[in-house]
Parts: C-alpha cells; structure tokens; sequence
C-alpha cells in the first residue's frame, strides 16, 4: 500500500494540470520534469510525447493524456473540445464518448472550471458551468460560463479538479491521467522500456501520432499494451473484476498471445479480471427487438492494429471505473492495486 499511497501523490499533482483534447501542450511540460526527474529520457514530437529508458523495445506502454473539457469558439460561446477537435465528421459512432454525449448532458451543470494558455499552462481565470444543451444542427454539446466572458476563440477551458481518495476507492476526472500516473510512476521503479503519452486520443486521433513513430522508429514488429480506464454503468458491474481485458473492439482483434499473456499474469497474481469485449456481447445478447446494441468501443490500440496492417499489434490493460467521462469518475482501490502489480510484472519489475 505504501507504493500506491506514492502513485497517488503523484496523481494529486497530475490530476490539478489541466490537459484538454486539443490543448495538452501544457500538460506535457509538466510530465517532462516528472519523468526526467525519475530518469526517463523524454523527446517530443507533434501530439506525441516517448519516455525511454535503456531497453526501450523490451516492454512498451502507451497512455493518452487528453481529458475532456471545453473550448472557446466565439464571443462567450463554449463547445465540447473533443468533437470540435476530432471534426465531427470523422468520428464513426462507434466511440463511448459519441454513445455517452446525450446522458451527460445535464451532468456539467455548476461544474468549476479553469482557463488556460495551451502552450505555457498560464491561468487565465476561472468560473462555473451555468448551462448546458446539445445544439442538433452543430452536433456538439454548447456550455454558457458565468466568468469568463473575457476569453478569445481557441482558450481551452478545463474542469477544474482535484483528487478525491475514499476508504476503498478513488474519484475524480480519472480518463486519462490515472494510468499516465502509472507510467510515469514505472520509471522511479527502473522501468527501462518505452512509455508513449499520446493526445487527442478522445477526439480519435492518437493512434495517428502513435504510427508515425513506430514508422519512423519502430521494428518489424511492434508489440505495445495500451492502458486506460474501462467504464461500467455501477459499482456492482466494475467490482467484478479487478482490471479488464479485450480480445478486440470495434476496430480489430488484438495481440493473442499478448492477451493471453496478460491473463497469465493476472491468474498467478490472484488478480482477478474479465474481457470487455465478452461483457458486451453477453449485455446484447439479451436485449430484445428493436432495442440498440452497445458498440465493441473503439480503442486507440484496435485502431492503430487495423491502420498499420499488422506492423504494430498489442492488446489492452484497464481499470474498470464507474462515472465515465465525469468529474465522479471512481476506481477501487484493489483494482488500482492491481493495475499496479500486472504493469510491474510485464515490466520486468516484480520482486
């Protein structure tokens, strides 16, 4: 527990910077002196920031450090930053956060917010959310601020947050920051492969970052372990396992024997853990005619398999969370426990 009570001072700080898609500059400063004060060598390249130790190809990870939040687009007028950075158009449906867009609409209300400069991180004044509706013929979420009438197109405007740490659980606006932690965190371990943090991941465009590098760096083949949180609609569905798998997503089938791997691991630990993408197939089975079924998700690791025909393959790690894409997202203690010994075994890190 004292290695966890560690990771999450570290998580306090990083969940305070604010990162939204589309303006993450900032927060990648901050994780450049985390890492390079933990020994990593950090290089930066558009929308990709590599921490590497001296075996870089001996175990890779990649988290994406975007968060949702908002981003100024006229004369007080604030739309949701993740599909005004991802162009709409691009998105498939096939995304939780497109599935999600109608049931969050309401939760933002008299939510505290920040602005900021996007390169620097300089604060640029603070306020709260007074409304929020979905605009059909834009097919955006639009916010009105009380506050921050002052702010030019292009501010990016955060949710304001800090770290929440319960008996048994942990909340706040954990996708992503929470496993960036955890990468981070690996390298005061020795860790001594390749952790990529990667932007825009909620706006659909991180895998792209993601191939440039393996294509400009990578080998023949490329294996890599995506970490994320996972979200389940209660605490009684994400208490049934301590992390998630995935065979594939609505993209492609991931890495076999890495999957396999990774279950391997979590049954000799006594880590307990179930497969996503079975979960919602057994969820659709049941529902009746007429009714919709729920989308496999789309993953920045499936996209990137189906992107690179088969030149860089992986598979997924998560923690299972409840409050998806809110400032309540919440995660168990045992299941962060848990996340942390399956990432310091597949490390190489393990006593």
């Amino acid at each position: 527990m004292t290695e966890l009570n560690e990771l999450l001072d570290l998580l306090k700080i990083l969940i305070r910077e604010p990162s939204v898609v589309g303006a993450e500059h900032s927060f990648f400063r901050v994780l450049q002196r985390e890492l390079e004060e933990r020994g990593a060598k950090v290089t930066w390249y558009e929308g990709l920031l590599v921490a590497q130790g001296n075996a870089p190809f001996s175990t890779m990870f990649s988290a994406h450090i975007d968060r949702h939040g908002l981003i100024c687009t006229g004369p007080d007028e604030f739309q949701y930053a993740a599909f005004v950075a991802g162009n709409r158009s691009d998105l498939l449906g096939n995304s939780v956060s497109e599935q999600l867009i109608n049931k969050i609409v309401d939760r933002f209300d008299t939510t505290p917010v920040m602005a900021y400069e996007p390169w620097s991180g300089a604060y640029r004044g603070s306020g709260k959310i007074a409304s929020s509706y979905v605009c059909e013929r834009r097919n955006n979420l639009i916010f009105t601020l009380e506050g921050m009438s002052h702010l030019v197109a292009g501010t990016p405007v955060a949710f304001a947050d800090k770290l929440r740490i319960g008996a048994d659980s942990i909340s706040g606006q954990l996708d992503n920051v929470l496993t960036a932690a955890y990468l981070v965190h690996l390298f005061s371990l020795g860790f001594q492969g390749t952790a990529f943090f990667t932007a825009q991941e909620e706006a659909g465009k991180s895998w792209r970052y993601l191939l440039e590098w393996f294509r400009r760096f990578g080998n023949t083949t490329n294996r890599l372990v995506v970490v994320d949180t996972s979200p389940y609609p209660d605490r009684k569905e994400a208490d049934r396992q301590q992390l998630v798998l995935r065979h594939k997503d609505a993209n492609a089938s991931f890495d076999a024997q890495l999957t396999d791997t990774l279950a391997a691991l979590c049954q000799a630990a006594g880590v307990s853990y179930s497969f996503k993408d079975e979960y919602i197939e057994q969820k659709n089975a049941l529902l009746a005619p007429g009714q919709s079924a729920q989308s496999l998700g789309s993953t920045e690791m499936g996209r990137i398999i189906a992107a690179s025909a088969g030149a860089v393959t992986g598979t997924t790690l998560q923690i299972p969370t409840t409050g998806y894409h809110t400032m309540e997202e919440t995660a168990s203690l045992t299941s962060c426990e848990g996340f942390l010994i399956l990432l310091k075994r597949l490390a190489g890190l393990a006593s």
